[in-house]
């Protein structure tokens, strides 16, 4: 008996809130069913904790507040603060980014702020910095709170002042630029350890919104499901008309400790890894990797219910080609050692 399937779009399903003045994606740009309503700069969701960021990035995106978007890796911090500047009158200039946890920290007052020729070995032409050149739109500071400690009195002038000079320059530069930062960490946390400094923090927190991770939102998961599936099998070619229930499911109660990238990143491999019109999810995966501190029996029941589905899907096989070990992406010595500890036999199937 095979799993049972629901189609991969639904459009009586699709509900959300969408506001004017985005230039978001078309609804021709997804599978027709596909309604664009709940999509907010390629941000899927009709959750009440989304819509409520939503709603406050509607707020404060036509000021030209700064904003702290706080949230954990992965839950989507860069496209808010790109819907705040599309939203912006600034939206006809630049939304300029940088990572403050990528560039070294040597580099990292050059990439903000500029230098001339010759400031420092290696510096053979002028460079214009990130404040210069997001002037007139938004800047992105992503991870704010890995900057340098001893860069901050300098960032704290550029962002309260709108003014800087350049490594190597006794020229003051004026800017107008609009502050957008970001950060997974906990900064009043960093602020008692002496890692960031208070004044920042207060000036950067103007108007902090928090982005919730996944797991609170757990209503958003198919949907959010069904628009990579779209778009992912149309960028690769693929004809992908169905979802296993079964695996539906399993998606929407996992944890995504890596949030919504995680999530994506699996759709993606699922969508490489499908050889039909059924999207083939290795919900193995996803069962080892779960948390430990789901409850015992809950978890175990899930694994066996899983493993359960896989073996009737095969009709009984466990190895070979469509066995229940292909499908649930585990070897055959692995399969049959969970089958064991959780009394499972085929005669399920």
């Amino acid at each position: 008996m095979a799993c049972a399937t629901i189609p991969f779009t639904n459009p009586g399903e699709f509900v959300g809130t969408s506001f004017p003045g985005l230039t978001g994606l078309e609804a021709n740009q997804f599978e027709p069913q596909v309604s664009p309503e709940y999509i907010f700069e390629d941000i899927v969701g009709k959750s009440p904790t989304l819509q409520r960021v939503l709603e406050q990035v509607a707020i404060v995106a036509p000021t030209d507040s700064t904003v702290l978007l706080c949230g954990e890796t992965g839950t989507g911090k860069e496209l808010i603060a790109r819907a705040i500047h599309n939203l912006s009158s600034r939206r006809k200039h630049s939304l300029v980014r940088i990572n403050c946890a990528a560039i070294p920290s040597g580099l990292l007052e050059s990439e903000l702020f500029g230098h001339e020729r010759g400031a420092f070995t290696g510096a053979l032409m002028q460079k214009k910095g990130r404040f210069e050149l997001a002037d007139g739109g938004s800047l992105f500071l992503d991870e704010i709170g890995d900057i340098p400690l001893e860069l901050q009195p300098k960032l704290l002038r550029a962002v309260q002042e709108q003014e800087f000079e350049r490594l190597g320059s006794c020229h003051t530069i004026h800017v107008n630029v609009r502050m957008i930062a970001a950060t997974h960490r906990n900064l009043p946390g960093m602020i008692r350890e002496g890692k960031f400094r208070e004044d920042l923090f207060y000036r950067l927190n103007v108007f902090p919104i928090a982005i919730p991770p996944l797991r609170e939102r757990r209503e958003d998961i198919p949907l959010l499901v069904n628009y990579f599936v779209s778009k992912l099998s149309r960028q690769m070619g693929r004809q992908i008309t169905t979802i296993p229930q079964r695996t539906m499911e399993v998606l929407t109660n996992h944890p995504w400790r890596g949030n919504v990238r995680e999530l994506a990143n699996l759709i993606e491999r699922a969508v490489i890894l499908s050889r039909g019109e059924e999207l083939e999810v290795r919900t193995g995966e996803l069962i080892a990797s779960s948390p430990e501190n789901t409850p015992i029996s809950t978890f175990k029941q899930a694994e066996r219910d899983v493993i359960v589905d896989a073996l009737k899907a095969a009709a009984g096989r466990i190895a070979g080609k469509g066995g229940a070990a292909e499908r649930l992406g585990l070897k055959r010595t692995t399969l049959q050692n969970k089958m064991q500890k959780l009394g499972i036999t085929r005669a399920f199937a």
